[in-house]
């Protein structure tokens, strides 16, 4: 008979996997709502202790001499460079008669060119009074500038058209006189000269005629421009209100807020990768998620989440209890970011225990959880790790320990073989749960499954491993090949290094026995 042997091809890792990182920043709305309610804070406490400055605003129109329908605003920005230049500022702080230096005045204000003929300004000042006459003088000055300029311009081109009439006129005296010297006679040769010089004569008198015309539209122009430059829109004061920019800056400093949040949990989240996914923690650990046990409720909850989450944690007990007493070995209750919800844990389960025989919890926490604690009469007895020795045989013991960072590994072998792994959700990073899981199978210690404590409600995730035996990876625990119905046998093999076992993918998750969370 030829047999094959094969193995499942390890599962593709996404380079960032999107559903756990929307998970893990869900879970850490506190971050987020922090930020974006810091932010709205910060913002109406900007508007509210620091106040703009009084402002005024006035609106001049600008007349070019060069105004083409289609222009693109470059005269008008022109203008706006113009309007920023120590010449407009220091004639405007002479009007005021102001000591202040130019350079500095410049820094109160600023020009805006709404359209290619209408340029906005705005100056700030110490009172309403001194921005309103700042920007009077302002305006006055810009006006008062441009129409300067326009006449000078005018009269540069009138004069230069004028000279050059002046020199058409010099050679028409000059060809007036060359005629006026010839004498008439019948020389065909001296007759085409005059008739040259007649041509000439009339050529330069049109010429003149055309430069007397431009002189004098050039100067006609001028007052079009200068009267059409002036101020439209007066100076004014421009009001502010306290409660509208209290709630711009608040609402402006809430958007700010929440997407800083978001960038921080997100980057958070990448940076630490804790698992958060009842898929994740299951590869990681190697074993099974199988029950959960909600966030306990805060001091406000309502009564009927205090109900669900009291029915949840007796459930979650005898479904503990029933699993130690079925266990022919010693079970323990390894921690991992929840030693007090464990401690609680045990001892519930120690309860329900000595209902049927002598329980003594053996406590392995690094803290004084348990062995030092207050009991109520007939409650459980807890020894210390170093007494576990002195605990008779006929005793069920119940271990309860920690896998966090520091633990001894070794010591956990003597609070039980088989262990039940409690662990917060989003609590210890990728590696450390790997880490957790080499080492248990390292000590022989089984890992019957794991406790999922404060999950996310809408993990849409299925916490049960498909294949690989329900013992840490590197174990000794593997399962045994398998044989299918035409007897080929396919090994299964457990999770090694940098390879993870894969989630059942279509299995259906369970309501739980003891919660309204699910079963994985």
């Amino acid at each position: 008979m030829t047999t094959s042997t094969t193995s499942e091809p390890p599962t593709a890792v996404p380079l960032l996997d999107l559903q756990a990182l929307v998970v893990a920043v869900r879970r850490r709305r506190r971050l987020w709502c922090l930020m974006a309610v810091l932010g709205m804070l910060i913002g109406a406490a900007v508007a509210v202790l620091l106040p703009p400055r009084p402002s005024a605003v006035a609106k001049v129109l600008v007349v070019h001499q060069d105004d083409q329908p289609n222009d693109t605003g470059t005269l008008i920005r022109t203008d706006v460079e113009l309007l920023g230049t120590t010449r407009i500022a220091g004639k405007a702080l002479r009007s005021l008669g102001s000591p202040e230096e130019p350079e500095d005045f410049m820094r109160d204000y600023r020009g805006t060119g709404l359209t290619n003929n209408l340029l906005q300004i705005d100056v700030t000042g110490d009172s309403d009074t001194q921005a309103v006459a700042r920007a009077k003088a302002l305006a006055d000055a810009f006006v008062a500038d441009h129409v300067r300029r326009m006449r000078e311009t005018a009269q540069a081109e009138a004069k230069a058209l004028l000279d050059q009439r002046d020199r058409m006129r010099d050679e028409l005296a000059q060809v007036n006189k060359a005629i006026g010297d010839r004498s008439p006679d019948t020389d065909p040769k001296a007759s085409a000269s005059i008739e040259t010089l007649f041509a000439r004569r009339a050529e330069l008198n049109s010429r003149i005629a055309d430069f007397d015309e431009r002189a004098a539209e050039a100067r006609t122009g001028t007052p079009k421009l200068i009267a059409g430059t002036q101020i439209v829109d007066g100076p004014r004061a421009v009001g502010h209100s306290l409660p509208k920019a209290a709630g711009t800056n608040a609402a402006i400093g809430l958007v700010l807020g929440l997407v800083l949040g978001l960038v921080l949990a997100a980057v958070g989240t990448v940076v630490a990768d804790r698992p958060v996914l009842r898929r994740e923690i299951a590869v990681n650990l190697g074993a099974s998620v199988i029950a959960e046990l909600p966030r306990a409720p805060r001091r406000w909850a309502e009564p009927w989440q205090r109900r669900r989450t009291r029915t949840a944690r007796e459930r979650l007990t005898t479904t503990l209890a029933r699993t130690v007493r079925g266990s022919a070995e010693p079970v323990s209750l390894l921690e991992l970011g929840c030693a007090r919800t464990t401690s609680a844990i045990a001892l519930d389960v120690a309860r329900v225990l000595a209902a049927q025989g002598p329980v003594v919890v053996v406590d392995g926490l690094p803290g004084p959880q348990l062995a030092t604690g207050r009991r109520k009469p007939g409650e459980p007895s807890v020894v210390s790790g170093e007494q576990a020795a002195a605990v008779p045989q006929q005793t069920r013991r119940l271990g309860v320990g920690s896998v966090a960072p520091g633990t001894a590994w070794t010591d956990l072998h003597h609070l039980g073989g088989r262990t039940v792994l409690v662990v917060r959700a989003g609590h210890g990073n990728a590696a450390w749960l790997h880490t957790v899981a080499r080492q248990l199978a390292d000590q022989g210690i089984a890992v019957i499954g794991v406790v999922l404590v404060d999950p996310d409600p809408r993990d849409p995730t299925d916490g049960t491993l498909w294949d690989g035996p329900h013992t840490a990876p590197r174990g000794p625990h593997e399962r045994p090949a398998r044989q299918n119905r035409g007897g080929i046998s396919h090994a299964v093999e457990a999770v090694g290094e940098g390879r993870s076992r894969t989630e059942r993918p279509s299995m259906p998750a369970a309501r739980a026995p003891y919660s309204d969370q699910e079963v994985r």
